[in-house]
């Protein structure tokens, strides 16, 4: 596939070889907030928590802000901020000279260096529009971020401790945060260098730090504004906000990206 567009290129790397149907399908969400006629009240009050904080819990996916081909939607329907995570902004991502040439050659390669490509986890950043379910739990002095992809986990610590001051680098940083009214506000460093944030290739480096400021603004809806300071790769501060829909009836399935995997021989053929 050496001149495949990369549309092409991103439905070929995410082939399965099961189907894609969460556990206990159909299993009925308990408390769903319900319309006159039954149906789903998506916009219902925000739900809280016992001490009057907004409740993040439940299970969420990207919200599909990308227009179906004319053969239809594919079973995981990426919003535009898996391709181009900055595609909202005016001016593009402010990259550094030499990011935007990375990311002009990630380009012209097919994404094929691409760690999510073989099977390494995707950064704190880059999950939020991953097009696979994520589990919120939320507990005193925590929230838990459950994601099919690779079973991973990501903590948001929110029982005051500082963020570590030379942390051991990591793939989802580590991550504190403090309410804002109604809004989570969390700060997290310690990245590994050479992290993707979408498959252009945008980078991430271990200088990068990233605010997210998490609001439930009804029943059905999450947004996430994201900012990312990364002064090696991009010359000003960047920011973001990306929609996150709730998903009723449904649970986790694993998603291991090695099990029976079988394109990395593909993209090592067009090197």
């Amino acid at each position: 596939m050496p001149n495949a567009p990369l549309p092409v290129v991103m439905g070929f790397l995410w082939v399965l070889s099961t189907p894609l149907a969460a556990q206990w399908l159909n299993y009925p969400t308990k408390g769903v907030p319900k319309t006159p006629d039954g149906r789903p009240n998506l916009s219902a009050p925000t739900p809280r928590t016992a001490d009057g904080k907004p409740d993040f819990s439940g299970i969420w996916e990207p919200e599909h802000n990308r227009p179906c081909p004319p053969e239809g939607c594919a079973d995981l329907e990426a919003p535009q901020e898996f391709v181009n995570i900055g595609w909202s902004l005016k001016d593009g991502l402010p990259y550094q000279p030499w990011a935007a040439q990375v990311v002009k050659e990630r380009v012209a390669t097919n994404r094929r260096d691409d760690p999510f490509s073989y099977c390494l986890p995707a950064g704190s950043l880059r999950m939020h529009v991953v097009p696979l379910l994520r589990k919120i739990i939320q507990a005193p002095g925590l929230l838990l971020i459950l994601n099919e992809v690779h079973g991973m986990y990501r903590q948001i610590f929110t029982d005051g401790r500082p963020l570590p001051v030379d942390p051991q680098p990591s793939w989802n940083g580590y991550s504190t945060a403090k309410w804002d009214g109604d809004t989570l506000v969390v700060q997290t460093n310690g990245f590994r260098d050479g992290l993707w944030l979408d498959t252009r290739g945008s980078p991430l480096t271990d200088a990068a730090k990233l605010t997210e400021r998490f609001r439930r603004v009804d029943y059905g809806h999450l947004e996430v504004e994201a900012t990312v300071d990364d002064p090696k790769a991009y010359t000003r501060p960047w920011t973001i906000k990306l929609k996150q829909v709730i998903a009723l009836d449904t649970d986790l399935l694993d998603y291991i990206c090695v099990e029976n995997e079988k394109d990395a021989p593909h993209l090592q053929a067009v090197k």
